[in-house]
């Protein structure tokens, strides 16, 4: 019995000294991860996206499990992403200042101006190529039929129920109570408002520990992408993407870093492809401007801004700074007027850049946002629902690469003008900015 009871014994003891062992090995494994960029972390589940999905024979059926990781990674970051917004904004609003309001207005005015600019970019850009389309047949799809639509749903979308919004991710729902909530809080006791910073903080944390596994969903959505759609997806539509793509780089390269000029008074490009780097690389792979709303939360953190500032200025940028929204549903109401032989005159042209910065203003923050608002910027030149919704058509065939770039431009230049509004008050103030 006694030999019994050691044999047991050292029998345990081994047991336990392998699980250590392997924690230490499984612990060593982690900080060699998180000792390498999230960057080239990302690129390498990009590339090994790209490899799975040409060499696995049949990739579609025989692995399709690899693709789990990204519907994972996304799914994650947009479950967690309203409730992270929703309990920023009201910790933020709770505890801000009256100094907060004058940077405020200043990243509206920029997400306003840089949308209307993206517009106009696009209008001239279809002016000097035109494009006509050989169109599909028509999706069925619901989409807004005029400018009044468009803000019949904002105004629903505010005030529906704010548990229901979270649930939904519907931002501009969430933002609305959000705001009446952390106003309301504003004369709370410091334990009240010292608990809303902790639950701050936690969200945070728990999507810094989601962010890190990055690479695995965009190695999962890369994968999918290309055992679907093969290689063609980078060349399909070229002349159309061509000028799609070129429009968002005039705007993310060229404008926007104007206006970041004009308001720093210092070269804006370090600034500008930190923002490209950090928050539109997820963004383009996430196509969501909401899911990647958490990346531009860190982002902020990193360059030192003012918590206050951002945590508000960022969900709302998802929400109204769509330049590359604009750019699409000009282009692509561009490219119909061309097909149907339309002539376009200069002041009509204005209108429609109008019409589109307001329209990308409501569209969503999900995959495929833009393209819906397509139908209402054609019914400016008198085409029919069925030719702009084959138009939508097109879109989505070319979606892949379309709505990654828009995504990428407008989730990064949120947190680029949230930086160069608050840089900008820092030149007044006479204090060093530092990217």
């Amino acid at each position: 019995m006694f030999l019994t009871v050691v044999m047991y014994t050292l029998h345990v003891q081994k047991c336990v000294r392998e699980i250590f062992e392997r924690m230490f090995i499984l612990k060593a494994i982690a900080k060699a991860y998180n000792g390498v960029s999230l960057i080239l972390r990302i690129v390498i589940g990009l590339a090994i996206g790209v490899a799975l999905a040409l060499l696995i024979p049949d990739a579609k059926n025989n692995a399709e499990w690899i693709g789990i990781f990204g519907d994972l990674f996304v799914g994650a970051l947009k479950a967690i992403a309203p409730v992270l917004v929703f309990v920023l904004v009201v910790s933020a609003l709770a505890q801000s200042n009256e100094k907060l309001g004058k940077q405020f207005r200043s990243v509206v005015i920029l997400y306003l101006i840089s949308t209307f600019m993206a517009a106009v970019i696009a209008v001239t850009a279809s002016y000097i190529f035109p494009i006509g389309l050989t169109l599909t047949d028509a999706v069925d799809s619901a989409a807004p039929d005029s400018i009044g639509s468009i803000f019949r749903g904002l105004l629903t979308n505010v005030v529906l129920n704010p548990v229901q919004s979270i649930a939904s991710g519907n931002y501009l729902g969430i933002l609305f109570w959000a705001i009446i909530l952390g106003v309301a809080l504003k004369k709370a006791s410091a334990g009240t408002k010292q608990f809303l910073s902790d639950c701050s903080e936690a969200v945070t944390k728990a999507v810094r520990w989601v962010i890190n596994f990055a690479p695995f969903g965009i190695m999962g959505l890369v994968f999918t992408a290309v055992s679907t759609s093969g290689l063609d997806i980078f060349t399909e539509y070229g002349k159309l993407l061509l000028i799609l793509v070129g429009c968002m780089l005039v705007s993310a390269l060229v404008v926007n870093p104007l206006m970041a000029f004009i308001v720093m008074h210092k070269n804006p490009y370090p600034l500008v492809f930190k923002c490209l780097k950090e928050s539109g690389v997820t963004a383009f792979f996430t196509r969501s401007s909401a899911a990647n709303i958490p990346v531009n939360m860190s982002l902020c953190e990193k360059l030192g801004l003012n918590k206050e500032l951002y945590s508000v200025s960022i969900p709302l940028g998802a929400t109204i700074n769509m330049a590359g929204a604009a750019v699409t549903i000009t282009v692509m109401t561009m490219a119909a007027v061309h097909t149907m032989g339309i002539p376009v005159a200069f002041p009509v042209a204005v209108l429609l850049s109008v019409m589109a910065a307001l329209g990308a203003c409501g569209a969503s923050g999900v995959a495929g946002g833009s393209l819906l608002l397509i139908p209402m910027a054609c019914a400016l030149f008198g085409i029919s629902d069925s030719v702009a919704m084959q138009v939508v058509g097109v879109g989505f065939i070319i979606g892949v690469i379309q709505d990654s770039v828009e995504t990428a431009v407008n989730s990064s230049s949120d947190a680029l003008f949230t930086a160069v509004a608050e840089f900008g008050q820092w030149r007044k103030e006479g204090k060093e900015i530092k990217f």
